[in-house]
This record gives C-alpha cells, structure tokens and sequence, in this order.
C-alpha cells in the first residue's frame, strides 16, 4: 500500500508540475467561429498597401484580453536583458514623458528592470515589431531565464538568428508555434467580428459598436476609449498617456478583449508594403494621439519600418489552443483513481 501511495503522490506532484504557472500569466480569450468570412479593409493611412480582405481565420486561437503590460515586458527583460544584446530596452521607456516607466539600472552583464507601479499595468511601447518577436520567442520557449541566445529569444516561433534589421521579409511565423504576434487576420477578428458564426458580420469599432467610442474613464454603460478628439485635452488620465488594461468597463470586443482601439497601435505580422531594401510591418487600432478615424475597421496603421519604436505603439499576443498532453491527462486519471482506492481501503 505504501508503494501505491506512493506512486500516486508522485503522480499528483506531475499533475500539479503540468499546470503551474510560469513567472508571468499572460490573460487570454479564445476566438472561436473558425472559417469566417472576411471583409475589405482599408490600405492603410498614406495610401500604403492596397485594400485586403481581413478577419477570416481558419482555426480557433486565444488572444491576449490586454496589450502585453510594461510589467510583463520588464519581467521578460530581467530574465534575458543583462547584457541587453539586441536592445530590446529604450532609454525613452523611462526618460520620455510618453514612456511606460520601466528603468534600466546597473551596466551591461549586470543590468536589472524596474517599472513604476501606476504603469504596470499600462501597455509597454518604445518597442519595435523584433522587440515583440523575441517577447513571442520567449512565451513560446517557456519564459527561460538567460542571456540572449536560440534557447531564449533568437529562435521559436520566429527564427530571428541576430536579425535586427529594416528589411526580415523572408522572416515569418514558424509552423510548431505556441505563442506568436497576433497576425493581422487574428487581430482583426479578435477586434471587430460579430462571432456566433461564420456569417456573423463585422463591427466598426473593437467595442461592439458601429458608433464612435467615447473617451470617460467613468462610464460604465461601455463603448469608451483612449483616443484624441481635437480640442479634446489629453491625456484622459491624470498625466498618464495610456490607460490601465481593462480601464474601460463593458467596452471589449465580442471575443472579450480591451482596449483593441486606442491607448497604443498594436504590431501586427502583415508587411503592409515593400521595395528593394525596406518592408513595413502591420500596426492597428490607433493610439491615444489619434483620432477615432484610426480605430474603425477601414483603418490601417501607416508604413512603419518594424525597426521602429514609439511612445504610441506597443503589441498584444496571440497564443495557438493548447492541447493537454496524453500522457499527463493519463497520468492525471491514475492518479485520481489510486487516490480513490486508498480512501476506500
């Protein structure tokens, strides 16, 4: 009996091993509705690529519910910015009056991060779209702490391999992905489909809506956002430029997710337009120093090279549905059944 006992504590020890948290939780919603239509979009703000159908998704996936926080990302710099190779931490983060207030301390080998506690929970920026690819590469390596290398931030979901550069267009999501940069379709969907559906429709705005969002912070019937409306006086909060995750109640998109309009312009996967030597990557959904104009369907962001980093845009994730392992879920159900038998002996 005491070898059975046994076997089942080391059992339960794997369950609970399988379920645990990693050093940050990143909160998503599931998308479902897969094979939904999509709808023609905007090409984007300065006549940068041409108009596309948007949103349809083939599979279900889960999104981030929030940008990914200034919280979030400074734990990611702990675990792997010491030495900060790529540079994946902007002096603007903490200096500018834009910035999300995370504080590089300490020289190269020996850095640390630190964040204000009344930003924590505000979108990261000053990022580029490599910053968000190496953060992706980090979630789907299984948040590993160490340098920079292949294990860690290089290879993954996107096989990066020191690219650092304006052009990367050969450089896409990888087939074995877990976590990645929302394409531009899953943010789309995420943001204005109807859903119940593969005929569902779209809205015009990420908050369930055909009518422009509002901007109170206090107004709990929804439909609000962090946007500028000439004169309008910004910021909305109290100095701070962007909004807490989740600031506006009953303002989410059909999915569930926050602030998919305004607050910060999110990266997506898409190269929006290409030369010989230069590809713009994807941005959506506005920020706080645009106009509503940008948050509606049609809007897309203009060319930005995806070396580009800006107090207005920061990125959100996307995350395949995982799938519990066979063995653990077996494992799980012996371990409940020899758990029962003791208790009945």
């Amino acid at each position: 009996m005491k070898k059975v006992f046994g076997l089942a504590a080391a059992i339960a020890l794997l369950c609970l091993g399988s379920i645990a948290q990693a050093n940050i939780t990143v909160d998503t919603v599931p998308v479902g509705d897969p094979g939904n239509a999509g709808e023609l979009s905007g090409g984007g703000a300065g006549g940068y690529g041409p108009d596309r159908i948007c949103g349809s998704v083939a599979y279900n996936y889960n999104i981030g519910k929030y940008e990914v926080t200034a919280g979030q990302y400074a734990d990611f710099l702990n675990k792997v910015a010491v030495t900060d190779t790529y540079g994946l931490y902007n002096t603007s983060m903490w200096s500018s009056s834009y910035g999300c207030k995370i504080q590089q301390s300490g020289s190269p080998g020996t850095y640390t991060y630190s964040v204000a506690s009344d930003w924590a929970n505000r979108p990261v920026n000053y990022v580029s779209y490599w910053d968000s690819c190496r953060f992706a590469n980090w979630l789907h390596n299984g948040q590993p702490t160490g340098i920079q290398t292949a294990a860690t931030t290089e290879r993954g979901v996107y096989t990066l391999d020191d690219y650092n550069g304006d052009d990367g267009r050969t450089i896409q999501r990888n087939a074995n992905w877990k976590w990645a940069v929302t394409s531009e379709d899953e943010w789309y969907k995420a943001a204005y489909y109807k859903g119940g559906g593969t005929t569902a429709g779209y809205w015009d705005y990420p908050t369930s809506s055909d009518t422009a969002p509002g901007q109170d912070m206090t107004d709990a019937s929804g439909n609000n956002a962090n946007y500028y409306t000439a004169p309008y006086a910004y910021p909305i909060d109290s100095g701070k430029y962007t909004t807490v995750a989740g600031e506006f109640q009953n303002s989410d998109s059909p999915y569930g997710t926050f602030d998919q309009g305004g607050n910060v312009w999110e990266w997506n996967e898409a190269i929006v337009y290409q030369d010989t030597n230069h590809i713009c990557r994807g941005l959506r959904g506005g920020s706080f120093y645009d106009d509503d104009d940008f948050l509606q369907a049609s809007g897309r962001g203009s060319c930005t090279l995806p070396t580009g980093e800006g107090g207005d845009v920061g990125f959100r994730v996307s995350e395949v549905v995982p799938e519990p392992s066979s063995f653990v879920v077996l494992a799980c159900g012996l371990g409940m059944l020899l758990g029962l038998k003791r208790r009945r002996v």
